[in-house]
């Protein structure tokens, strides 16, 4: 069995810096609970969006691993002005797959992107335990490949940080766990 443990980062104080975004202190002590997740199970391998949010929630619970970056995890990019109404723009997406702002990805594209970097993941790191720090957005449209009811009003409700645990016999999905 191969467990991905999908992180969505912790709290962060919103700029238009989406690579060097930090976490706020709020994010920072959010972590603690991270740590009582992961200490008791073997984790062997810690991937990560190389946003700095992303990083700074995987890296406090890594144990010492290695935290590789694979861009393939990153947010979604809405556009490369700052939306005027962002969840009625998520919304649009999540309505139309296929929709997207100037400079922005749609959904599709997205999941796309996720899905295969997950799939590629599963293949490399067969029969380990997998965390991998991504953000909200990404998170949901991951999710949603498997099962249609990770949906806008899912993305709605998830937290910072918040856990999803994918469990793969061979690479077939066996199971999806709120952690």
């Amino acid at each position: 069995m191969t467990n991905v443990f999908l992180v969505r980062h912790a709290h962060s104080n919103y700029s238009t810096d989406e690579w060097n975004r930090p976490l706020s202190e709020k994010g920072r002590l959010a972590i603690e609970a991270l740590l009582k997740i992961f200490s008791k199970i073997a984790i062997n391998v810690v991937i990560s969006s190389p946003y700095r949010r992303a990083v700074e929630t995987v890296e406090g619970i890594n144990r010492n691993l290695e935290v590789i970056l694979i861009e393939d995890f990153k947010e979604r990019t809405i556009s490369l002005k700052k939306a005027d109404d962002f969840h009625g723009e998520v919304l649009k997406a999540w309505v139309n797959p296929h929709y997207k702002l100037a400079g922005g990805e749609s959904n599709k594209e997205a999941q796309t992107r996720g899905v295969t970097a997950l799939q590629q993941i599963i293949r490399k790191y067969a029969g380990k335990n997998i965390i991998i720090g991504t953000h909200g957005n990404l998170m949901a449209l991951i999710l949603n490949e498997f099962d249609s009811s990770f949906d806008f009003h899912f993305w709605q409700r998830l937290t910072m940080p918040d856990v999803y645990q994918l469990t793969f016999k061979n690479e077939e999905l066996t199971s999806i766990k709120r952690v």
